[in-house]
């Protein structure tokens, strides 16, 4: 499979952390060493998860190198959803007229974008598409509770937007070498871990040790998993991305690949934990860092729980 472009949006406001220790007493001090987090982005209004998602497909569609309207297959993949009928992969197939392509929503928590690959991996295996949009929308602020000072200083909100094809259609495509899933359910506190049930508290993490745990030994399973399956080493990656949940998760990770926190690149200080479009984010930002030859890995971790990875090469 190769990425034919990538668009993301990022909300203009901010919330710093000031903001929580008039709230609810948490410092910048205190947030800062244990997240990492020092500002979250934020929706405006009038802005939500489809308008986040149609300002990341514009911004891919200026490097889209054949018709939109070519698409065949869209995915979006995500936990955070504006409706959960109309959902935004059929109000993308409306507003960019995509006749008769397969419009699909899919959610493993913050796995959710890795997981969408998968299906369009899937989809394209079976000879049933051949270029997809894959859209992830993450509007964190939209379920937050903010007063809650377990979690709820962690929540950004952001947007991306891959273009992807099955075959090369241009000479500026990005490969993607592998694609790693893995459901975790049964391990640790599982479907516990994290959970988002809006009628009741919203986005919660009753337990963040069990989370943290996890998310440092399976987010390096997932790598050592996708890079066995493109057989690499992990001296021939050239930058590393987490999935943004904590700066000292990324630390911790990084140490026990023994790797420099220079080989990985964030944007957790600024836009806090932007769910699942936080890696791909990371890595449409980055872009303009890679040369020719150069891979990555991008790897995440969700609640519920998940895991995953995918290796990209650059032409």
């Amino acid at each position: 499979m190769y990425i034919n472009a990538m668009g993301f949006y990022i909300p203009s406001e901010r919330i710093p952390n000031s903001y929580f220790e008039q709230l609810n007493g948490l410092t910048n001090d205190w947030i800062v060493q244990r997240t990492g987090i020092e500002t979250r982005s934020k929706v405006s209004e009038g802005e939500n998860v489809d308008t986040m998602a149609f300002e990341a497909i514009d911004d891919a569609l200026s490097q889209l190198p054949y018709d939109v309207k070519d698409t065949d297959l869209i995915v979006a993949a995500s936990y955070c959803v504006y409706d959960s009928v109309a959902t935004v992969a059929h109000k993308a197939q409306r507003k960019y007229d995509i006749k008769g392509a397969k419009a699909v929503y899919a959610s493993s928590a913050c796995s959710s974008f890795i997981n969408g690959l998968e299906i369009i991996e899937g989809y394209f295996a079976m000879g049933k598409a051949s270029k997809a949009l894959l859209i992830c929308s993450e509007q964190n602020s939209y379920y937050a509770n903010t007063s809650d000072p377990k979690s709820g200083h962690l929540w950004g909100d952001a947007a991306v937007a891959y273009f992807i094809s099955k075959d090369r259609q241009s000479d500026r495509d990005i490969r993607i070498a592998d694609v790693y899933t893995e459901s975790l359910g049964n391990v640790g506190k599982g479907p516990d871990g994290v959970r988002l049930r809006p009628k009741e508290d919203g986005i919660t993490m009753p337990d963040g040790r069990d989370v943290f745990i996890h998310a440092c030994r399976y987010m390096i399973h997932a790598l050592n998993k996708s890079l066995e399956n493109s057989g690499l080493g992990i001296a021939d990656i050239r930058k590393l991305i987490c999935h943004q949940a904590n700066k000292r998760i990324v630390a911790q990770v990084a140490h026990q690949l023994e790797k420099p926190m220079s080989d990985f690149l964030n944007n957790i200080e600024e836009l806090g934990n932007t769910g699942s479009a936080s890696a791909p984010l990371v890595f449409a930002q980055n872009r303009d860092k890679f040369s020719s030859g150069d891979k990555a890995a991008l790897m995440v971790f969700g609640g519920g729980y998940s895991c995953g990875c995918f290796i990209v090469e650059f032409p």
